[in-house]
C-alpha cells in the first residue's frame, strides 16, 4: 500500500509581497495538494495561520479590497520608541476575523517562527493564541514594537529563519514546498570595489533636493506618511522606513540563502514580484495573481515529486 506523503509548506517573509502566498495556497489546494504542515515566518505566518484556521478565503477577500487609504486606517503610529507602529489595530482586526482561535485548536500542524529579543534565539510558536503568534512573527524591528508572548519579547522571525524549511522537516514533513518571496529580487551578491563608480553629488543635486523638501512640506500629513511608508520613486533618497526595510530585506535574503543551502526544500516556488514594494499592501490582487502564476508553473514538477515521494514513503 502506498502512503500519501506528509506535505509541508514553508511560507517565507517579505512584508506586503506575502500576499502572494494566498495565490500559491489556492493553486495547491485546487490541485488537491492540501498541506498537512504549515510553517510561516513574518507575513507567511499570517497567511499560513489563516489557511490552517480555514479562513484563507476571508483573508483573500479582505486583501483584494485594500486601498492605500484603507491600509492607513489599520496603522496606529507609536511615538514611544519601541517601534514606528503599535500594531494594536492589526491585532484587533485579525482577532475579529479569527474568533480568538488558539493554535492548539487547528486541524493542521502550524508554527509561526519568531526571534527572541536580546538572545536572538529562534522561537517556534506552536501553541497559544493564533493572532498573538502571528503578531510576534511579523514584528519588524523598528516598525512594529516587540510582542510579549508568555513573558518573552519576540520580533520578526525572518531575522533567524526567513524561509522555515527546517521547521517543516522537524514537524515530520516528508516533502517540503518552500515559497521564497525574495529569490527574484536580489542577485547572488557582490561588491563595488571602487566607490568612485557611484559618482559624486553635484551642487545642482543638492539644490534640487532642497526644492523637493520645500514642496513636500506643503503636502498633507497623510501624503507624507504614504510617501514614507509606501512610495519610493526612481532616484529618490529612501525615507527612514524604506531604508530600514531595505536593510532588513537584504539581511533576510542573505540568511535565507545560507539556511536553504544547508536544508533545501524539495521544491522552491518563487513568485515574480517586481513592482510590488515592501509596503504595497494595497497591491494585494496583483501579488495574489503572481503567486498563482508561480504555483501553476510548478504544478507538473510537484506532481512528479508527490508520486516519487509516495512510492518511497513507508505505508
Amino acid at each position: 500500500m502506498v502512503k500519501k506523503p506528509l506535505l509541508g509548506v514553508a511560507l517565507g517573509g517579505g512584508v506586503a509581497k506575502g500576499w502572494s502566498h494566498i495565490g500559491v495556497l489556492n493553486v495547491l489546494c485546487k490541485a488537491g495538494l492540501r498541506p498537512d504542515i504549515v510553517v510561516g515566518t513574518s507575513i507567511g505566518s499570517v497567511v499560513g495561520g489563516c489557511y490552517a484556521a480555514g479562513k484563507l478565503d476571508e483573508l483573500e477577500e479582505w486583501v483584494s479590497e485594500l486601498t492605500v487609504r484603507k491600509v492607513f486606517r489599520y496603522l496606529d503610529f507609536n511615538l514611544k520608541g519601541q517601534g514606528f507602529l503599535g500594531g494594536a489595530k492589526l491585532q484587533k482586526l485579525l482577532a475579529g476575523r479569527l474568533d480568538d482561535i488558539t493554535i492548539n485548536q487547528l486541524d493542521k500542524k502550524f508554527v509561526a517562527v519568531a526571534t527572541e529579543c536580546g538572545t536572538g534565539r529562534e522561537i517556534w510558536l506552536d501553541k497559544g493564541k493564533l493572532v498573538k503568534a502571528m503578531s510576534a512573527s511579523y514584528a519588524l524591528p523598528g516598525i512594529f514594537k516587540p510582542v510579549n508572548f508568555n513573558g518573552n519579547h519576540l520580533m520578526d522571525g525572518a531575522l533567524v529563519n526567513p524561509v522555515p524549511v527546517s521547521v517543516c522537516r522537524a514537524l515530520g514533513a516528508n516533502m517540503v514546498i518552500a515559497v521564497n518571496l525574495n529569490n527574484n529580487i536580489f542577485q547572488k551578491g557582490g561588491f563595488i570595489p571602487d566607490a568612485d563608480f557611484l559618482g559624486e553629488d553635484s551642487g545642482a543635486d543638492i539644490v534640487a533636493e532642497s526644492e523637493k523638501q520645500d514642496r513636500r512640506r506643503d503636502h498633507s500629513a497623510l501624503r507624507l506618511l504614504h510617501r514614507q511608508l509606501v512610495e519610493r520613486k526612481n532616484g529618490d533618497t529612501p525615507g527612514f522606513s524604506s531604508a530600514l526595510l531595505d536593510a532588513f530585506n537584504i539581511t533576510q535574503d542573505r540568511i535565507a540563502r545560507a539556511r536553504l543551502a544547508g536544508d533545501p526544500p524539495d521544491l522552491m516556488i518563487s513568485p515574480h514580484l517586481e513592482g510590488v514594494g515592501l509596503f504595497d499592501f494595497h497591491k494585494g490582487r496583483e501579488a495574489i495573481k503572481r503567486g498563482e502564476e508561480a504555483a501553476e508553473r510548478a504544478l507538473t514538477e510537484i506532481d512528479h515529486m508527490v508520486s516519487s515521494c509516495a512510492r518511497t514513503t513507508p505505508a
